[in-house]
């Protein structure tokens, strides 16, 4: 399962919501893009991280894996604390069956830094037998290439040399799709921060998750929108998105 963003004007019991979802479904791993907390004040920051551990105690027994978002991490004693509370590093790698996921950080920054570079660049390299590859981070640094279908920036080329399919993060609370030369670019829609824009479904703005399910090394993925009074529970394919929101496409 991806989760987008739960901060950013959050919207009080979105995210439980879909928790409570995600456990019925009984998901192998939940993977978020980051914003977990509200964050940005080292004061209050350790009393929040307490009261998301809290929220999730109910659902302990799924794996958790989260990027740091720009909520989570901004100083560096906040860069402590997330590394405390999530039990993860700023940038990881993991496996989970024939699936990898390289976690990268650009809680601080909008574009991946040489050091996260090169981070990828060795942990694809260490794991590149695996069928199905994963790049996760909060800020899409990728977008504007995305967008505009350009095949030349690093970090594409990177994903084709080690036969990454997806490349995913969150931070605008807006579902989105792009596809370049066999590379997925998703952005994960909102789990509870505020919907922005024109607030439509048709435009990516909603609350829901990703059900991503990997079969040997194919991957199918399903969009879910919450059900009422959150939303109206529409279900669609990855492929009916696209880079201005809803295709139509099956």
């Amino acid at each position: 399962m991806i989760l987008g963003d739960r901060t950013g004007e959050t919207v009080p019991g979105i995210y439980e919501a879909i928790w409570r979802e995600l456990s019925g479904i009984k998901p192998a791993l939940v993977v978020g893009v980051g914003d977990s907390i509200q964050g940005l004040d080292d004061a209050t920051a350790e009393n929040e991280w307490i009261g998301f551990e809290h929220l999730l105690y109910p659902f302990r027994a799924i794996p958790f894996y989260t990027a740091a978002g720009n909520h989570d991490v901004w100083s560096e004693a906040s860069a402590k604390l997330f590394e405390k509370h999530t039990g993860h590093p700023l940038h990881y790698g993991f496996d989970k069956g024939l699936a990898h996921f390289t976690v990268l950080d650009d809680s601080r920054t909008d574009e991946l830094q040489p050091e996260e570079m090169e981070f990828l660049e060795q942990d694809l390299k260490a794991h590149q037998s695996q069928p199905v590859k994963f790049i996760v981070s909060h800020r899409p640094s990728w977008l504007l290439n995305a967008m505009l279908g350009n095949p030349a920036f690093p970090l594409q080329k990177l994903a084709e040399e080690y036969g990454v399919r997806y490349v995913i993060a969150g931070h605008l609370h807006e579902m989105m799709r792009a596809s370049i030369d066999g590379v997925d670019y998703i952005l994960a829609p909102s789990a509870g921060g505020r919907l922005r824009a024109s607030a439509k479904y048709e435009d990516g703005w909603f609350y829901g998750y990703i059900v991503a399910t990997v079969k040997g090394a194919e991957v199918t993925m399903e969009v879910r929108e919450l059900p009422a009074p959150n939303g109206q529970g529409r279900v669609t394919s990855i492929s009916a998105w696209g880079v201005a929101g809803l295709t139509g496409a099956k």
